[in-house]
């Protein structure tokens, strides 16, 4: 062996092109040539080395919203002293998100007189984004993004929306779900956070509980029966309409599993220890009753986004699967969403604070299948590709239809039957406006972000993927100044009227 190794490092030294002739640092010892090669290099500038950035885009960032997410777990941590510092700072931060909301946004009650979701909630109506000062939204549509961006015009409202606590972030459930769950277990499972509550008024959110479809049985209509489906209620519901393996699908997705905030350990943030959260949760009854997180695409903390909960109805006609990374089937989507998103995407966390090992032939491939029969709402004014039947649509539906495939430019992202094309798109927002700091979220370029299905969408508010806007007309105005449409009000009335009959 002694007489190998030498051989072994000359030959490593020969390929790697170390044997130099004739130079004066060389030493020869034992047959082998060493060189002097001076002291290491220093380390390479990456930016972010010695600790958060202190301005990202040319924005300062504050050592406040210089925290790298949330602080992550230690089984030690004094519980009494955690909760007294974040109970502490929890007046101020929602303080501050109110006074964001209300200068961004007409939050006043002004429900539909005719329109409704599926269980007969009026969705909310009118733009809610308010305008900067002295301008219109025909003028404003009328500006190049250079114009809007130069004269600083573009509304605060569609900026992105952070989360109240933007420099900690993670999972806020919503309160009508944090009622019901208390009601069901007799105040076992408590999803309150003790640190920050919910920002949005439930006027803006979809209607609790929401109905469910099934596409194995469109002859049922609501599947739920008008109940939030839980692991209390859901066999007495389902066991004579789903298969066995269904049945062990729906009962993991309704079973809550350990998650950063929601654990039984000392770093957690409700007051009693917790079981966690159950997918359906959040995707209440298969669709979304509007809880949300701060997305773990990317770092550092002010650049990552909040993230409204999507509907997971007519997931089997989608290809692509999360907002950014893209997972190609709904089983990796599932086991990504237990393994790394329940835990802010840090591997570490699962260890310490529990977590469920989903098995593959018997438990995944149930819950897929599960994600994969929630159906759309009904929509009877639609014909078998999904088009309008203009029998049944009134004219201004069918105005809206021809806007939504020409001059809107909807069917560009969101071709029929589905209204959605499995692509990420990038809207490339920073046209409008220059980097900004708000609630330590920096608004600065996104990026792309994957197109949603609009099958249905009155029954999902708010809109966009952070639920920056609060109503369909929010999402035409937003739409109609990106994309340089130029509708007319007229135009705009139409293209709304349309998009309701989807």
């Amino acid at each position: 062996m002694k007489t190998a190794l030498p051989v072994l490092f000359a030959a490593f030294a020969i390929l790697a092109g170390c044997t130099r002739d004739n130079d004066p640092n060389a030493v020869t010892d034992a047959g082998l040539t060493f060189y002097d090669l001076g002291p290491p290099s220093p380390p390479l500038p990456y930016p972010g080395r010695e600790g958060p950035p202190s301005s990202i885009d040319g924005v300062p960032i504050p050592p406040e919203c210089q925290s790298t997410g949330f602080p992550g777990a230690d089984q030690h941590v004094n519980f009494n002293e955690l909760r007294a510092t974040l109970v502490a700072q929890k007046p101020g931060l929602e303080a501050t998100q109110a006074a964001l909301l209300a200068a961004r946004y007409d939050l006043s009650n002004q429900p539909s007189a005719s329109v409704t979701m599926f269980r007969g909630k009026p969705i909310q109506v009118g733009i809610r984004v308010k305008l900067p000062p002295g301008t219109t939204w025909a003028s404003l549509g009328s500006m190049s993004p250079d114009e809007i961006r130069a004269a600083k015009l573009f509304p605060p409202g569609f900026l992105a929306l952070p989360h109240p606590h933007h420099a900690a972030g993670g999972q806020v459930i919503e309160p009508q779900l944090i009622n019901e769950l208390r009601l069901q277990t007799l105040g076992f499972r408590d999803l309150l956070r003790f640190d920050i509550d919910f920002d949005l008024p439930q006027i803006f959110l979809p209607e609790f509980p929401p109905a469910m479809f099934l596409t194995t049985h469109p002859d049922l209509g609501d599947v739920s029966q008008g109940q939030l489906v839980t692991i209390e209620n859901y066999y007495e519901l389902f066991k004579f309409i789903m298969t066995p393996k269904q049945l062990e699908g729906l009962r993991m997705l309704v079973t809550p599993a350990p998650e950063q905030e929601f654990n039984l350990i000392d770093d957690r943030r409700t007051d009693r220890p917790s079981l966690g959260i159950a997918c359906f949760d959040c995707h209440a009854n298969g669709h979304t009753d509007g809880s949300f997180l701060i997305i773990s695409d990317n770092r550092p903390q002010p650049q990552r986004r909040r993230g409204d909960t999507p509907s997971l109805r007519g997931v089997a006609n989608q290809q692509i699967f999360g907002s950014k990374r893209s997972f190609m089937t709904v089983e990796d989507f599932t086991v990504f969403e237990e393994r790394t998103a329940y835990f802010d995407d840090d591997l570490s966390q699962p260890l310490k604070k529990g977590f469920t090992m989903i098995d593959p032939t018997f438990q995944l491939v149930g819950m897929a299948e599960v994600q994969r029969i929630l159906n759309f709402p009904p929509a009877p004014k639609l014909d078998l590709l999904g088009r309008l039947d203009t029998r049944l649509a009134s004219a201004a539906e069918i105005r809206g239809e021809q806007l939504f495939h020409g001059k809107a430019q909807c069917a560009g992202c969101h071709p029929p039957p589905y209204y959605i094309d499995n692509v990420l798109h990038d809207l490339h927002l920073e046209r409008f406006y220059d980097p900004q700091l708000v609630n330590c979220a920096l608004a600065t370029a996104e990026g792309p972000v994957k197109t949603t299905t609009l099958r249905g969408i009155k029954e999902s508010p708010p809109y966009f993927h952070d639920g920056r806007l609060l109503t369909l007309e929010d999402s035409i105005e937003f739409f109609n100044i990106v994309l340089g449409d130029q509708l007319t009000t007229g135009e705009k009335s139409d293209l709304l009227a349309f998009l309701y009959t989807l």
